[in-house]
């Protein structure tokens, strides 16, 4: 592979533009925590929802769905298509309650919910449980996915991938804050868009693959095409597609697709202009990232099993790769390098789009909490707005230096899904409930934030996991099936359990704090009944409209969308294999479930807005 000068021409048109981007924004940005860290709150629903998705379309992406696609086929990504479920719950119940709050950042929301000492210890250990470990792991993969394109698509060494590419994405973070973030996010998404479809359009017909009528039929690829499991492999049926349907999108807190809402999808809710723009952007950003955008990196993953049908033919067109860092992600790099003049210019810029995007974010969104629920809360409580900036650009470095030591000692793509998925487990169900059940409080979270880590960590890496399930503790991944099917479950029960006792054990919050919440967000519902009835016997007004409950209307809407957004899946997948009759089929599916939303939403807007 070879970088002519138009190549070149691109890739530096492209880094100058986002530079050019962060230097202007910059003094804005730096006039207070809120204009760096949520640009003033007034940002339109369509640049939240842009950023939302080119945030996820990391470098780490395409690689980890290559992998999926290489071991268990196109129906792997189930793993990660049930979240779909949480982000429409978001849409339609969450976004408008988080928009109400009226927060800096979601670890602030501990102390508006719950009371004294045990809601300022939550929110200070999560900020650095979040902001700072899981937080760090997720730019770690990030950062591993760069440096393997890098290696193989430029011959470069890990640190100086991780030079390169790091400098200039903590320069622009650092000096534009939130607002850089966003108005870049706008321009990489359009790149990253480009690349990746121009990549899977020029590679699926190349010689080698010959076309998709030709990929559709080829013995390495036939066995990997079907989306859905097949009923005859149980325990993938089982591990890929019941498990994560009927309990991981609601029992584990991930990144970009937390239970209730949260993480930097809350961030950029808290920037909408209002709640109708909150919810705009966040059901724009469902639609982009489950129905439409994985197809190219699908398409190239199965391109990959043609030309790369396994890894040892890896190593032997890239011989200069580090043996740590082969695996079947590396397939996706492999298959970019026989791109042509001009495309791989354009390409390789779309890839380092997706890498800044993405780590733009999590480094203002880490930073974000290290500032305003840690320094801010435990460090210098009358700290100015312009050391809050300057503490913010710190951490923003540190974060970067952090997340590269790690990247550097990581294998392949799933490890950090496994570790994340597994130390949030049974987390979820705390963040949905507490927005609707009063009897919830700051002990609760805990006890699920520490009981989910300490179990995962017992049976998974210890003999109690070896005398609970055997062999298959050795790898959470375990031959490319997600998750141990009984290990799962168990971890979600256990937690569960655990933080449901402590709810009823442990003093319920005070009505003064409960009184305070319920005026700000109006969650409404029975769980808050009681809670209603005390501030009326104290002549106390906390319900600002007799308005009937939206949640019930709302769960109506995540159950039609979530008909519609995979009908919109199945149906791209459909006409890609040329399968035009199911396609067409899937279409009309898709179009009645959507209009149906369409209803669903005016009444929601009718009722909330």
């Amino acid at each position: 592979m070879t970088l002519t000068a138009l190549d070149y021409g691109i890739i530096l048109v492209f880094f100058l533009a986002v530079i050019t981007i962060g230097i202007v924004v910059s003094k804005k940005s730096g006039k207070s925590s809120s204009e760096f860290f949520l640009s003033g709150r007034n940002m339109p629903w369509w640049l939240l929802g842009f950023s939302m998705v080119a945030t996820t379309f990391s470098t780490d992406t395409p690689n980890f769905v290559t992998d999926v696609v290489r071991k268990d086929g196109v129906s792997g990504n189930w793993i990660w298509w049930a979240f779909l479920i949480t982000g429409l719950l978001t849409v339609f119940v969450y976004a408008k309650l988080w928009r109400k709050s009226n927060v800096e950042t979601d670890m602030e929301f501990y102390e508006l919910r719950y009371g004294g000492k045990p809601a300022k210890f939550l929110r200070g250990f999560r900020s650095v449980y979040l902001g700072l470990a899981f937080n760090v792991l997720a730019m770690a993969g990030v950062t591993l996915a760069a440096i393997k394109i890098g290696q193989v698509m430029l011959g470069l060494t890990s640190l100086e991938v991780v030079g390169i590419a790091g400098t200039v994405t903590v320069f622009f973070s650092a000096v534009g804050g939130f607002r850089g973030v966003i108005y870049t996010d706008f321009l990489l998404f359009f790149v990253a868009m480009a690349g990746s479809i121009g990549a899977a359009y020029y590679l699926v017909n190349l010689p080698e693959v010959g076309g998709m009528a030709e990929l559709m039929t080829h013995e390495n690829v036939q066995g990997k095409l079907a989306m859905l499991p097949s009923w005859s492999d149980k325990e993938k049926f089982i591990t890929i597609l019941i498990i994560p349907l009927a309990v991981q999108w609601w029992s584990s807190w991930f990144p970009g697709a937390e239970p209730g809402g949260g993480g930097y999808i809350a961030q950029r809710m808290l920037a909408a202009k209002n709640e109708n723009h909150a919810v705009g952007a966040t059901f724009f950003f469902n639609v982009m990232h489950y129905a439409l955008r994985p197809w190219p990196w699908i398409i190239v993953a199965l391109a990959s099993l043609v030309v790369f049908p396994d890894i040892a033919s890896i190593q032997t067109a890239f011989p200069n790769v580090e043996e740590s860092k082969l695996g079947h992600d590396l397939a996706y790099s492999a298959m970019l390098t026989m791109l042509p003049a001009g495309l791989l210019g354009l390409v390789l810029a779309s890839l380092g789009a997706a890498y800044m995007s993405t780590i733009s974010t999590h480094l203002n969104w880490g930073s974000s909490y290290i500032v305003h629920d840690f320094y801010k809360q435990h460090i210098n409580k009358n700290a100015s707005e312009k050391e809050l900036v300057r503490v913010g650009r710190l951490s923003t470095v540190v974060l970067m230096i952090i997340s590269t030591i790690v990247a550097l000692l990581l294998n392949h793509a799933t490890q950090l899904f496994d570790i994340i998925i597994m130390f949030g487990a049974g987390t979820g169900l705390v963040f949905i409930m507490r927005w609707f059940w009063s009897r919830i409080n700051a002990w609760s979270e805990i006890t699920a934030m520490f009981v989910s880590g300490i179990i995962s960590i017992l049976v998974n890496f210890t003999f109690i996991g070896t005398w609970l399930f055997g062999e298959k503790v050795d790898n959470v991944f375990h031959e490319g099936v997600f998750v141990a099917w009984m290990q799962y479950p168990f971890v979600v029960f256990a937690t569960t359990v655990c933080w449901l006792l402590v709810t009823f054990l442990t003093p319920k919050e005070k009505n003064e704090v409960l009184f305070n919440f319920y005026k700000k967000t109006q969650p409404g519902g029975p769980g808050w009944k009681k809670v209603i009835k005390a501030a009326k016997d104290q002549n106390i007004d906390i319900v600002e409209s007799k308005e009937a409950w939206t949640v019930p209307t709302g769960i109506l809407a995540v159950l039609v969308g979530t008909v519609a957004v995979y009908g919109a899946l199945f149906t791209t997948g459909k006409f890609i294999y040329g399968e035009y009759q199911n396609a067409g089929l899937f279409l009309m599916i898709t179009l009645l479930a959507a209009f149906t939303l369409m209803f669903l939403w005016r009444k929601l807007k009718g009722k909330v807005f």
